[in-house]
């Protein structure tokens, strides 16, 4: 079984809106939250730091942890080609932004990121991990 550990940002301006980041890897395209894995022995506030200034541009400060969420993966059910499951611990804090402007990652997993309403979050393409962080954050959106 493959384990990937990742950190993540739930990042909301004043005008109610989110930040995500468009992940395009794997078999299908979709909407996620800014952030990603942890490399060997990095501290998980300083990666969803890193990881949001790599996919977004801004730079972050880290704010309360809202929740780990764990889920295993079949070798099957995998947005990518592989034999064995995977498990995930997703950290998920919330965080503001404090520098740095919008700009689109290069050469990564993920291509473009944008701000969108709360109230528009349910007709988009997105991953799972987005409803969750939001739930985790108080702010799960209506249903389309």
């Amino acid at each position: 079984m493959d384990l990937r550990v990742a950190a993540y940002a739930v990042i909301v301006d004043e005008d109610d809106r989110i930040l995500l980041a468009h992940w395009n890897e794997g078999r299908r395209a979709a909407w996620t939250m800014p952030g990603g894995g942890l490399e060997a022995g990095e501290d998980p506030e300083r990666a969803a730091r890193r990881e949001v200034r790599e996919e977004t541009g801004y730079r972050v400060s880290i704010g309360p942890l809202l929740g780990i969420h764990s889920r295993v993966i079949p070798a099957g059910r995998r947005l990518t080609e592989a034999a064995v499951p995977l498990h995930t611990l997703r950290i998920v804090y919330r965080a503001r932004v404090t520098g740095g402007r919008l700009r689109n990652e290069r050469n990564g997993s993920t291509d473009r990121a944008d701000w969108f309403p709360l109230a528009d979050v349910p007709t988009l393409q997105r991953v799972k991990l987005v409803d969750i962080a939001l739930e985790m954050a108080g702010l799960a959106p209506p249903a389309a």
